[in-house]
């Protein structure tokens, strides 16, 4: 694929992707930062906004089952032109529910359609990402995330801007739609319609053996063994996320304004290492990056437990959220390994970090309820080290240009 590409038009790729990353972060934090405003508009208690959130979570592990599917049929590009105009519609929907029309029956019509289509532009563009990378010969993976790590820090920046503002729902999400979709429609003009993907055509002309195709990578050891290494970490980011909170201030009797700066504190530490990833990767590779980094997250999370008080907390949370910021990214490449598997590859593995996060905070509320939130944590120092163990299957394939660390990385280009 490299051969036809010039390197002007693979920066241009490259660039598209980033951005495309960065535009995902960006809507799904516009909308999270203005749930207090939808609780309020729509006069519904937390249970209902907890059916808000599970009506998206529900669309978005459907649209990742699906994502495989509609990239055997019609390509990733294809497929993002019509999930990225699903993200803005939806987006849209659920902002007049919210505001114009005080629907809640809309407002959560539309956030399924929007979780739909972000489940299956989430699949395809680690899809392309994971193409980027191999075309470079370089560990990018990681940064791609960063982008989308840095897009949920403006989202939520601008969102507590316009709640400061006191800008309506409608105004401020339906303005992010119609960005969304203008930046959507001008990135995808830079992403090549990929030869591979004619190739697998022309060779399985039915549509029965392509989508058997798709379904044969759930009977490969491998999908298992990194979705062991997903599930763990995504455990451990998604708990950071739901719970750190609530852990500062019940479990170490702190204010709430500094459990805002302990998931801060995790963010930036995430960020911050999603950043330099992709070096890190190249230097002494996939595998041996994923064992370190499992040690520091269980090791930093123990700390956290444990803190007698809050300076070694919050030496913990950065621990934690630089040890939990690549087993996602690494996880998705490792799946991505063989280019004619990709989709299908990277569609199983994200199913079961999409699993982990939509179920793992209700269960940790539940479990958390009965013994108390500090104590529910040491769950996921279970789930780390059975992350670290299973890091051996992110080993990469044959043929792959990414992953091995210093040996391919000074070859290959």
């Amino acid at each position: 694929m490299d051969s036809t590409l010039t390197r002007t038009r693979l920066v241009h790729w490259r660039t598209a992707i980033f951005t495309l990353f960065l535009l995902c972060g960006l809507v799904f934090a516009s909308w999270a930062s203005r749930l207090p405003a939808v609780k309020q508009n729509l006069g519904i208690d937390d249970f209902e906004v907890g059916i808000l959130l599970f009506a998206m979570g529900a669309g978005s592990l459907a649209g990742v089952m699906l994502a495989n599917v509609i990239v055997a049929r019609w390509g990733a590009r294809r497929g993002l032109s019509v999930t990225l105009v699903g993200v803005a519609a939806g987006l849209l929907i659920a902002a007049l529910g919210v505001d114009a029309l005080g629907s809640y029956p809309i407002a959560a019509a539309g956030l399924a359609l929007m979780g739909l289509c972000f489940g299956s532009t989430d699949v395809m563009i680690n899809v392309e990402a994971a193409a980027v990378e191999q075309a470079f010969a370089r560990t990018l993976m990681p940064l791609f995330h960063a982008f989308f790590s840095l897009g949920t820090v403006a989202g939520a920046g601008i969102g507590v801007a316009m709640a400061t503002l006191q800008v309506g729902v409608s105004w401020h999400l339906g303005v992010t739609a119609a960005v969304g979709l203008v930046v959507s429609v001008v990135s995808l003009r830079f992403v090549p319609t990929q030869a591979a993907t004619d190739d697998d055509v022309a060779e399985t002309p039915s549509r029965r053996e392509r989508l058997a195709a798709a379904l044969e990578v759930w009977r490969d050891p491998r999908t298992y063994a990194i979705g062991a290494i997903i599930l763990g970490m995504a455990f451990a980011e998604g708990s950071a996320n739901d719970w750190l909170t609530i852990a500062v201030v019940d479990g170490h009797r702190e204010t709430e304004a500094t459990g805002a700066i302990a998931l801060t504190v995790f963010s930036v530490s995430m960020t911050v290492f999603r950043m330099i990833g992709g070096p890190i990767v190249d230097r002494i590779g996939r595998v041996w990056t994923l064992r370190i980094l499992s040690i520091a997250a269980g090791a930093g999370l123990i700390v956290f437990i444990l803190a007698p008080n809050l300076p070694v907390a919050f030496v913990g949370i950065a621990l934690w959220g630089a040890g939990a910021s690549l087993g996602f990214p690494l996880g998705m490449s490792a799946a991505a390994d063989n280019p004619s598997k990709a989709a299908a590859s990277v569609s199983a593995a994200a199913t079961i970090g999409y699993v982990a996060f939509l179920c793992g905070p209700p269960v940790l509320g539940w479990i958390s309820h009965r013994i108390g939130i500090l104590n529910t944590l040491w769950i996921i120092v279970a789930l780390i080290a059975m992350s670290g163990i299973a890091s051996t299957a992110a080993k990469p394939i044959a043929g792959s240009k990414v992953g091995a660390g210093s040996k391919v990385g000074a070859g290959h280009h």
